[in-house]
C-alpha cells in the first residue's frame, strides 16, 4: 500500500471529501485547504509529497499558489480545474505543474495520475547520481541539471519540456507516438491527453527553430514525433 502525504486544495468541500476518501483508501495521508493562502501555510507546516491544486480559488488562485510553491520546492503539483482551454493548460504547465486534470473528473483517474507522477519522481531520485546529457551542433541538453543551452546560451525551459527534448534527443531518428511519450515522459498512458504532448513540442520548436540544419524536431504525420539527425 502507498505511503506519503497528499495536499488537496479546492474550495469545493464535496470534491475535497471525495478525493480524500479515494486517496486515503490508497494508503496516503491527506491534508485539505479551501483557499490559496491556507494552502501555502499548510505547505510549509505539512510538507506534502504531492499537491492536488484547483485553479479557481478564493483569494490567491491556483496559478499564484503554484508560482509560490515552485519558488522553494520541486514538490509534484497536479492542477485540478474546470478550465480546459489549451491556454490554461500551457500556463499551468509552464508554471511548473506536473499534470493537469479537467473537471468533471473521476476520482480514480486523479489517483491514477497522482500515483504515476509519484512513481516518476521516485525513479528520477533513484537515478539522480547519473549524469544525463546529450550534445548536438549548437545544442546541449543536460537533464541532470535541467539546463538547455542553445548556441552556448542557457534557455529557460520548464521541467517537462526538458524531459521531453532529452528523451527524443537521446533516441535520434526514432519515432515516438504521442501515447508512448505520455507513458515514457509523463509516466501515464491510459489517462493521458495527447494534446499535452503537442503543446510541449510547439513550445520547444519556438526555442529550437533554425538553430542547426543538422538536426530538427520533426512531426511524423499520423504517428507522432522524432528528433531527426541528418547523417
Amino acid at each position: 500500500m502507498a505511503t506519503g502525504k497528499i495536499m488537496i486544495v479546492d474550495d469545493d468541500t464535496n470534491i475535497c471529501e471525495l478525493l480524500r476518501l479515494y486517496i486515503e483508501k490508497e494508503g496516503f495521508e491527506t491534508v485539505i485547504a479551501n483557499d490559496g493562502e491556507t494552502a501555502l501555510k499548510l505547505f510549509e507546516t505539512e510538507a506534502p509529497d504531492l499537491v492536488l491544486l484547483d485553479i479557481m480559488l478564493p483569494g490567491l488562485d491556483g496559478w499564484q499558489v503554484c508560482r509560490e510553491i515552485r519558488k522553494k520546492s520541486d514538490c509534484p503539483i497536479i492542477m485540478l480545474t474546470a478550465k480546459g482551454e489549451v491556454f490554461d493548460k500551457v500556463l499551468g504547465l509552464e508554471l511548473g505543474a506536473d499534470d493537469y486534470v479537467v473537471k468533471p473528473f473521476e476520482a480514480k483517474e486523479v489517483v491514477a495520475r497522482m500515483n504515476a507522477v509519484l512513481r516518476r519522481v521516485a525513479m528520477s531520485e533513484d537515478k539522480q547520481d547519473e549524469v544525463k546529457e546529450v550534445h548536438y551542433e549548437n545544442l546541449s541538453i543536460n537533464l541532470t541539471n535541467y539546463e538547455l543551452k542553445v548556441n552556448g546560451v542557457q534557455v529557460d525551459t520548464p521541467p517537462k519540456e526538458m524531459e521531453l527534448i532529452y528523451h527524443l534527443a537521446s533516441n535520434p531518428n526514432r519515432v515516438f507516438t504521442r501515447d508512448q511519450l505520455l507513458d515514457e515522459v509523463w509516466g501515464f498512458d491510459y489517462y493521458g491527453d495527447s494534446r499535452t504532448v503537442d503543446v510541449h513540442v510547439k513550445r520547444l520548436r519556438e526555442k529550437l527553430e533554425g538553430v542547426s540544419d543538422k538536426w530538427a524536431l520533426k512531426t511524423v504525420w499520423g504517428v507522432g514525433y522524432k528528433f531527426e539527425v541528418k547523417q
